[in-house]
């Protein structure tokens, strides 16, 4: 698990075309980057991070798709205008797992503590592996707080909003009773899950198969349904609108068993080029 390499700095909402960009024009990242691209050294690291954290580069530093349909100049959001794009990027964050602290809140934290403390959420990182450093994962969770969160507080509005926040995924509950803050990990607009990024996300799972059971967008890996804290109803009425858009695909709900069927295999990014009207 990995709670560092961030140096602190949560994602700020241009730095993923800043740095795909840069690397597009065959630059790579050095020392005395920050001078091409506007930020201090330490900026530089963490824009590199992020860019990872993302999967949107590889080892090598290769731009990935659809990050490269996405950004680059004339691409299909390099503004990110769309609010589709960004819960793109909350489920690529949270699958590819670089940076462990998005997996474990989305996908298994909020389900075992629907409302907590930084202090439950250390405890149960040393749970699953014990010796991590309290200081690293206090200043990891800071670092996601301003990813995601809706927060005036000065000591989290730093005057750069965090890549997320948009989406509305944190907010501050009040207090425990030793007057520590309480977060909860909700979607209060989940019915705005654009159904073609949700079939993107379903068709690039590890797990993906023809034959998708229901239960399994919440109990497995990377479960669809934890990912973008869906309730059961919303997500059976997108996977509905799915078949309904797609011939290749079939919802079946016969004698209790729910499914989804892919009848033909369907290329991810020509789901996303349908969406972004390409």
């Amino acid at each position: 698990m990995a709670f560092s390499g961030h140096d602190t700095f949560h994602c700020r909402l241009f730095w993923l075309k800043k740095g795909i960009d840069y690397l597009d024009s065959g630059e790579s990242f050095r020392m005395d980057s920050g001078v091409d691209l506007g930020v201090g050294k330490n900026m530089v690291n963490s824009m590199r991070f992020w860019l990872k954290s993302f999967d949107a580069c590889d080892d090598s530093m290769e731009i990935k798709q659809p990050y490269q349909a996405l950004f680059l100049d004339g691409g299909w959001d390099p503004y990110l205008e769309n609010q589709g794009t960004l819960y793109l990027l909350h489920y690529k964050l949270c699958m590819t797992r670089h940076s462990s602290i998005y997996y474990i809140i989305f996908n298994n934290f909020r389900k075992v503590k629907p409302e907590f403390t930084q202090e439950n959420l250390i405890d149960y990182i040393n749970d699953l592996h014990s010796g991590q450093n309290e200081k690293i994962l206090a200043k990891d969770f800071s670092v996601f707080k301003r990813m995601y969160g809706q927060f005036t507080n000065d000591d989290i509005d730093d005057g750069y909003s965090g890549l997320l926040t948009e989406l509305g995924l944190l907010r501050e509950v009040g207090k425990n009773r030793n007057s520590k803050t309480l977060y909860r990990i909700e979607n209060n607009d989940q019915k705005s899950l654009p159904e073609e990024i949700l079939l993107y996300c379903i068709l690039t799972h590890p797990n993906h198969t023809s034959t998708i059971s229901f239960s399994s967008f919440y109990s497995d890996d990377f479960g669809i349904g934890n990912t973008f804290c869906l309730n059961r109803d919303i997500l059976e009425e997108k996977l509905q609108a799915i078949a309904q858009k797609f011939p290749d695909i079939i919802y079946s709900s016969e004698a209790g068993v729910k499914e989804l069927q892919v009848k033909k295999d369907i290329e991810p990014n020509k789901v996303l080029e349908q969406y972004y009207g390409v």
